[in-house]
């Protein structure tokens, strides 16, 4: 991944390597990534000229803007979206899931698929915000960045997330601290479950499944090993057909107990579904037969 920081001894370090992304079971020909590429490039300038005045002039409407640009760029992209919804409420699907959101972290498309189902400011490495462009796009989007380095730092890091918390907006974080190929994943860090036992809000596990048309898990689309953004964006886009599955399980109440709540997330994030899914097609969500309620 991109660049090496200074490491500590609970530095959260990956099993994947570049050898793990293994190329597509089947590659999208030449003119199907043009298109992408193209559709993708024509999109992000749209959003570029569309997001600050939408931002400024409809502050009420920025959760509406955050799904429908993430929406946008991954059907650019030629992926598509479904959402496994497991939660036991009738939700509405225009009001946004609150409370701090954990999930795995495989991919960079794990944000913009989080992000499609409920807006959320995200917890992100210090490093990513140091990327081209990131810097403008994260004071934008309120990321809080993390420097994984820095143990000293990670309290403050926890507290400004829970004053997030107790402002009543999502916070997404991924608490194997770095990615993983999908096939394999990592150990669920406490550090970010305390934000959510001192604001008092609820913890909710989602999973970011990634898979080609076969329904085979998609290790090319992942972001592992010595990956630049650019060269998982190339695995992307050469994908004949990508899907992600963003399953919303039971809400958990925190404890005092911050690793115990990290091993029950941890547990339903890695555990199997057990409903047919719900698509998003075009913007638009279509409620399976099978699904007891939606986002």
């Amino acid at each position: 991944m991109t660049g090496r920081v200074g490491r500590h001894a609970w530095f959260p370090v990956s099993g994947c390597t570049s050898g793990c992304a293994h190329p597509p079971r089947r590659r999208a020909g030449r003119t199907r990534v043009a298109w992408r590429i193209t559709r993708l490039l024509v999109v992000l300038c749209g959003l570029a000229l569309l997001a600050p005045v939408a931002w400024r002039i409809a502050p009420a409407r920025r959760h509406r803007l955050a799904r429908w640009s993430s929406r946008r760029v991954l059907a650019a992209l030629g992926i598509t979206v479904k959402v496994n919804d497991r939660r036991l409420i009738d939700a509405d699907p225009r009001v946004p899931i609150g409370g701090l959101v954990v999930a795995n972290h495989v991919s960079f498309l794990d944000i913009l698929a989080i992000a499609a189902v409920t807006p959320s400011r995200f917890v992100a490495k210090s490093e990513v915000l140091t990327m081209p462009g990131m810097r403008w796009l994260a004071r934008r989007v309120g990321v809080i960045g993390i420097d994984r380095a820095s143990l000293r730092e990670l309290p403050g890091t926890v507290e400004r997330v829970a004053d997030v918390l107790r402002g009543g907006h999502a916070v997404a974080v991924f608490p194997e601290g770095t990615t993983w190929c999908g096939a394999a994943s990592g150990t669920f860090r406490p550090a970010f479950f305390r934000a959510a036992h001192d604001a008092g809000s609820p913890i909710m596990p989602m999973t970011v499944a990634l898979t080609e048309e076969d329904g085979h898990p998609c290790p090319a689309a992942a972001f592992i090993g010595d990956d630049e953004p650019v060269d998982t964006l190339r695995r992307i886009l050469a994908v004949g057909s990508l899907t992600i599955t963003v399953t919303a399980h039971p809400a958990m109440l925190p404890t005092a107990d911050r690793r115990a709540d990290a091993m029950r997330a941890q547990a339903r994030v890695f555990g199997s579904p057990e409903k047919a899914p719900i698509r998003l097609n075009s913007g638009r969500e279509t409620r399976d037969s099978l699904s007891l309620s939606v986002l």
